[in-house]
Protein backbone atom coordinates (compact mmCIF):
# COMPACT_ATOMS: atom_id res chain seq x y z
CA UNK A 1 0.00 0.00 0.00
CA UNK A 2 0.97 3.56 -1.03
CA UNK A 3 0.04 6.77 1.02
CA UNK A 4 0.66 10.50 0.48
CA UNK A 5 0.68 12.71 3.06
CA UNK A 6 1.02 16.59 2.41
CA UNK A 7 0.25 19.43 5.04
CA UNK A 8 0.50 23.33 5.53
CA UNK A 9 0.12 24.46 1.81
CA UNK A 10 -1.02 27.95 3.14
CA UNK A 11 -2.50 29.23 -0.29
CA UNK A 12 0.71 28.78 -2.23
CA UNK A 13 -0.41 27.65 -5.20
CA UNK A 14 2.57 27.63 -7.30
CA UNK A 15 4.03 24.89 -4.16
CA UNK A 16 0.54 22.92 -4.04
CA UNK A 17 0.63 22.58 -8.01
CA UNK A 18 4.22 20.81 -7.73
CA UNK A 19 3.93 18.75 -5.23
CA UNK A 20 0.37 17.61 -6.44
CA UNK A 21 1.84 16.91 -9.92
CA UNK A 22 4.50 14.85 -8.25
CA UNK A 23 2.00 12.44 -5.93
CA UNK A 24 0.16 11.72 -8.85
CA UNK A 25 3.04 10.28 -10.86
CA UNK A 26 3.99 8.14 -7.83
CA UNK A 27 0.47 6.84 -8.33
CA UNK A 28 -0.20 6.41 -4.39
CA UNK A 29 -3.54 4.22 -3.25
CA UNK A 30 -4.60 6.85 -1.08
CA UNK A 31 -3.81 10.52 -0.17
CA UNK A 32 -4.28 12.46 2.63
CA UNK A 33 -4.34 16.40 2.88
CA UNK A 34 -3.46 16.96 6.45
CA UNK A 35 -5.27 19.84 7.44
CA UNK A 36 -3.59 24.44 6.60
CA UNK A 37 -4.60 24.01 2.85
CA UNK A 38 -5.80 27.75 3.22
CA UNK A 39 -4.57 31.34 5.17
CA UNK A 40 -2.11 32.63 5.62
CA UNK A 41 -1.33 33.01 1.69
CA UNK A 42 -2.86 34.77 -1.57
CA UNK A 43 -4.17 31.87 -3.24
CA UNK A 44 -6.84 29.97 -0.59
CA UNK A 45 -9.50 30.07 -3.58
CA UNK A 46 -7.32 28.19 -5.89
CA UNK A 47 -5.98 25.63 -3.36
CA UNK A 48 -9.57 24.76 -2.60
CA UNK A 49 -11.19 24.29 -5.86
CA UNK A 50 -7.86 22.13 -7.07
CA UNK A 51 -8.19 19.87 -3.80
CA UNK A 52 -11.85 19.07 -3.88
CA UNK A 53 -11.75 18.39 -7.77
CA UNK A 54 -8.95 16.01 -6.55
CA UNK A 55 -11.29 15.48 -3.73
CA UNK A 56 -13.87 14.75 -6.09
CA UNK A 57 -12.39 13.08 -8.70
CA UNK A 58 -10.00 11.34 -7.04
CA UNK A 59 -10.71 10.33 -3.37
CA UNK A 60 -8.43 12.16 -1.53
CA UNK A 61 -8.92 13.51 1.91
CA UNK A 62 -8.70 16.13 4.19
CA UNK A 63 -8.10 16.47 7.84
CA UNK A 64 -8.62 19.70 9.20
CA UNK A 65 -5.87 22.08 10.70
CA UNK A 66 -6.49 25.13 12.43
CA UNK A 67 -6.39 27.36 9.74
CA UNK A 68 -9.42 26.10 8.03
CA UNK A 69 -11.00 26.11 11.71
CA UNK A 70 -10.34 29.63 12.00
CA UNK A 71 -11.54 30.56 8.63
CA UNK A 72 -15.00 28.98 9.38
CA UNK A 73 -14.88 30.94 12.29
CA UNK A 74 -14.38 34.30 10.62
CA UNK A 75 -17.77 32.86 8.52
CA UNK A 76 -19.33 33.31 11.82
CA UNK A 77 -17.72 35.53 14.30
CA UNK A 78 -17.12 39.19 12.93
CA UNK A 79 -14.48 40.96 15.07
CA UNK A 80 -15.30 42.45 18.34
CA UNK A 81 -13.38 45.64 18.51
CA UNK A 82 -11.65 46.96 15.39
CA UNK A 83 -8.19 46.27 16.87
CA UNK A 84 -9.32 42.56 16.51
CA UNK A 85 -10.65 43.44 13.10
CA UNK A 86 -7.00 44.97 12.41
CA UNK A 87 -5.12 41.65 13.29
CA UNK A 88 -7.12 39.16 11.79
CA UNK A 89 -7.70 41.26 8.30
CA UNK A 90 -5.68 38.84 6.43
CA UNK A 91 -7.76 35.55 7.64
CA UNK A 92 -11.07 37.64 7.12
CA UNK A 93 -9.50 38.63 3.30
CA UNK A 94 -8.90 35.19 2.95
CA UNK A 95 -12.40 34.75 4.13
CA UNK A 96 -13.99 36.97 1.83
CA UNK A 97 -11.61 35.05 -1.53
CA UNK A 98 -12.89 31.86 -0.42
CA UNK A 99 -16.69 32.83 0.59
CA UNK A 100 -18.39 31.29 -2.60
CA UNK A 101 -17.06 28.09 -2.04
CA UNK A 102 -16.64 27.84 1.81
CA UNK A 103 -19.15 24.40 1.81
CA UNK A 104 -15.69 22.64 0.69
CA UNK A 105 -14.21 23.42 3.46
CA UNK A 106 -16.96 22.14 6.44
CA UNK A 107 -17.12 18.82 7.42
CA UNK A 108 -13.75 17.92 7.50
CA UNK A 109 -12.34 15.36 10.42
CA UNK A 110 -9.98 16.40 12.68
CA UNK A 111 -8.52 13.10 12.24
CA UNK A 112 -8.20 9.96 10.04
CA UNK A 113 -7.18 6.38 10.66
CA UNK A 114 -6.28 3.44 7.91
CA UNK A 115 -4.63 0.34 8.26
CA UNK A 116 -2.58 -1.25 5.42
CA UNK A 117 -3.09 -5.05 5.20
CA UNK A 118 -2.10 -6.09 8.68
CA UNK A 119 -4.63 -4.94 11.20
CA UNK A 120 -1.43 -3.69 13.41
CA UNK A 121 -0.36 -1.23 10.88
CA UNK A 122 -2.86 1.38 12.13
CA UNK A 123 -1.50 5.22 10.87
CA UNK A 124 -3.20 7.84 13.10
CA UNK A 125 -3.08 11.31 11.07
CA UNK A 126 -4.22 14.45 12.72
CA UNK A 127 -2.85 18.28 12.00
CA UNK A 128 -1.64 18.38 15.81
CA UNK A 129 -1.98 16.04 18.82
CA UNK A 130 -4.84 14.53 20.46
CA UNK A 131 -4.65 17.83 22.56
CA UNK A 132 -5.79 19.56 19.22
CA UNK A 133 -4.37 21.12 16.34
CA UNK A 134 -2.57 23.98 17.75
CA UNK A 135 0.06 21.48 19.51
CA UNK A 136 2.27 20.88 16.89
CA UNK A 137 4.99 18.41 18.01
CA UNK A 138 8.79 19.65 17.05
CA UNK A 139 12.43 18.38 17.98
CA UNK A 140 11.89 21.04 20.52
CA UNK A 141 8.88 19.47 22.46
CA UNK A 142 9.82 17.67 25.63
CA UNK A 143 8.65 13.89 25.49
CA UNK A 144 6.59 15.05 28.85
CA UNK A 145 4.51 17.20 27.05
CA UNK A 146 3.82 14.44 24.32
CA UNK A 147 3.02 11.69 25.98
CA UNK A 148 -0.72 11.16 27.11
CA UNK A 149 -1.61 13.00 23.89
CA UNK A 150 -0.64 10.82 21.59
CA UNK A 151 -3.55 7.22 20.33
CA UNK A 152 -2.70 4.66 21.71
CA UNK A 153 -1.41 0.74 19.70
CA UNK A 154 -0.86 2.76 15.91
CA UNK A 155 2.07 1.88 13.80
CA UNK A 156 2.77 5.46 12.90
CA UNK A 157 1.36 8.90 14.26
CA UNK A 158 1.44 11.71 11.47
CA UNK A 159 1.39 14.85 12.29
CA UNK A 160 1.84 18.55 10.62
CA UNK A 161 1.63 22.26 11.63
CA UNK A 162 4.59 22.83 13.07
CA UNK A 163 6.02 23.23 8.67
CA UNK A 164 9.05 21.47 10.06
CA UNK A 165 9.46 18.19 8.66
CA UNK A 166 10.57 15.72 11.60
CA UNK A 167 10.37 11.77 12.17
CA UNK A 168 11.18 10.61 16.46
CA UNK A 169 9.75 8.05 18.80
CA UNK A 170 7.76 8.13 21.80
CA UNK A 171 7.68 4.73 23.85
CA UNK A 172 7.98 2.75 20.52
CA UNK A 173 5.85 4.30 18.75
CA UNK A 174 6.96 6.44 15.62
CA UNK A 175 6.10 10.04 14.94
CA UNK A 176 6.32 11.59 11.29
CA UNK A 177 5.90 15.27 10.83
CA UNK A 178 5.62 15.66 7.00
CA UNK A 179 6.64 19.32 6.80
CA UNK A 180 4.89 21.95 4.90
CA UNK A 181 3.96 22.31 1.27
CA UNK A 182 3.86 26.12 1.08
CA UNK A 183 5.68 27.74 3.57
CA UNK A 184 8.42 25.85 5.54
CA UNK A 185 10.05 26.83 8.54
CA UNK A 186 13.49 24.93 9.06
CA UNK A 187 15.26 27.99 6.70
CA UNK A 188 14.95 25.14 3.71
CA UNK A 189 12.47 26.94 0.93
CA UNK A 190 12.02 23.53 -0.57
CA UNK A 191 8.39 21.90 0.23
CA UNK A 192 7.18 18.68 2.00
CA UNK A 193 5.23 16.10 2.22
CA UNK A 194 5.37 12.28 3.01
CA UNK A 195 5.90 8.90 0.97
CA UNK A 196 4.53 6.23 3.24
CA UNK A 197 4.39 2.41 1.94
CA UNK A 198 3.58 -0.88 3.55
CA UNK A 199 5.88 -3.62 3.19
CA UNK A 200 5.44 -7.29 5.16
CA UNK A 201 3.45 -5.43 7.48
CA UNK A 202 5.58 -2.61 8.25
CA UNK A 203 5.46 0.98 7.23
CA UNK A 204 8.30 2.57 5.75
CA UNK A 205 8.73 6.28 4.57
CA UNK A 206 10.44 9.42 2.99
CA UNK A 207 10.47 12.89 3.27
CA UNK A 208 10.12 14.43 -0.04
CA UNK A 209 11.82 18.13 -0.37
CA UNK A 210 10.79 19.81 -4.04
CA UNK A 211 11.78 23.48 -5.58
CA UNK A 212 8.53 25.31 -7.30
CA UNK A 213 8.48 28.46 -9.01
CA UNK A 214 8.90 30.74 -5.91
CA UNK A 215 8.85 34.01 -8.10
CA UNK A 216 5.55 33.15 -9.52
CA UNK A 217 4.41 32.63 -5.70
CA UNK A 218 6.16 36.15 -4.88
CA UNK A 219 3.87 37.33 -7.33
CA UNK A 220 0.68 35.95 -6.32
CA UNK A 221 1.54 37.26 -2.49
CA UNK A 222 2.03 40.94 -4.28
CA UNK A 223 -0.36 40.74 -7.15
CA UNK A 224 -3.23 39.16 -5.18
CA UNK A 225 -4.15 42.42 -3.02
CA UNK A 226 -2.90 39.96 -0.01
CA UNK A 227 0.33 41.81 1.54
CA UNK A 228 -1.56 45.15 0.70
CA UNK A 229 -5.01 44.19 1.74
CA UNK A 230 -4.48 41.99 4.62
CA UNK A 231 -3.60 44.22 7.21
CA UNK A 232 -0.10 45.00 8.97
CA UNK A 233 0.53 41.09 10.42
CA UNK A 234 0.13 40.17 6.93
CA UNK A 235 4.16 41.20 6.37
CA UNK A 236 5.01 38.99 8.81
CA UNK A 237 3.40 35.98 7.37
CA UNK A 238 5.14 37.42 3.68
CA UNK A 239 8.48 37.23 5.39
CA UNK A 240 7.91 34.14 7.33
CA UNK A 241 7.05 32.39 3.75
CA UNK A 242 10.14 34.23 2.10
CA UNK A 243 12.85 33.41 5.02
CA UNK A 244 11.34 29.94 5.73
CA UNK A 245 11.60 30.66 9.14
CA UNK A 246 9.09 31.63 11.84
CA UNK A 247 8.84 35.31 12.42
CA UNK A 248 5.39 35.49 14.39
CA UNK A 249 6.04 34.17 18.12
CA UNK A 250 9.15 37.15 17.86
CA UNK A 251 6.20 39.39 17.35
CA UNK A 252 4.02 38.43 19.45
CA UNK A 253 6.32 38.08 22.47
CA UNK A 254 8.19 41.63 22.01
CA UNK A 255 5.33 43.97 20.29
CA UNK A 256 1.91 42.40 20.88
CA UNK A 257 1.17 43.04 24.36
CA UNK A 258 1.50 46.69 24.20
CA UNK A 259 -0.26 46.45 20.92
CA UNK A 260 -3.16 44.66 22.81
CA UNK A 261 -2.77 47.55 26.12
CA UNK A 262 -3.41 50.15 23.71
CA UNK A 263 0.24 51.71 24.04
CA UNK A 264 1.75 50.84 21.07
CA UNK A 265 0.26 51.31 17.10
CA UNK A 266 -0.07 48.45 15.77
CA UNK A 267 1.20 49.28 11.98
CA UNK A 268 3.75 50.96 13.73
CA UNK A 269 4.47 47.88 15.74
CA UNK A 270 5.02 45.72 12.95
CA UNK A 271 7.09 48.32 11.04
CA UNK A 272 10.05 48.49 14.17
CA UNK A 273 9.50 44.72 14.33
CA UNK A 274 10.65 44.46 10.46
CA UNK A 275 13.34 47.10 10.96
CA UNK A 276 14.33 45.75 14.51
CA UNK A 277 14.59 41.93 11.98
CA UNK A 278 16.54 43.61 9.00
CA UNK A 279 13.74 43.18 6.50
CA UNK A 280 11.73 47.02 6.80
Amino acid sequence: MKVAIFSDVQANLPAMEVAVERILDWDPDLVVMDGDLVNRGPSSLACVELFDELRRTRGWLPVKGNHEAWILRCAQEPPRTELEGQMRRFADWTYEQVRERIAALEGWPDHLCFHGESDSSWVHVTHGTMAGNRFGISAGVSDEDIRGNLPVDVALFVTAHTHRPLHRELDGTPILNVGSVGSPFDGDTRGSYALLEERRGRWIWEIVRFDYDRARAERDFRDSGFIEEGGPLARILFEEWRQARLLMPYWRRGFEPAVLAGERDLSEAVDEFLRDSGQG
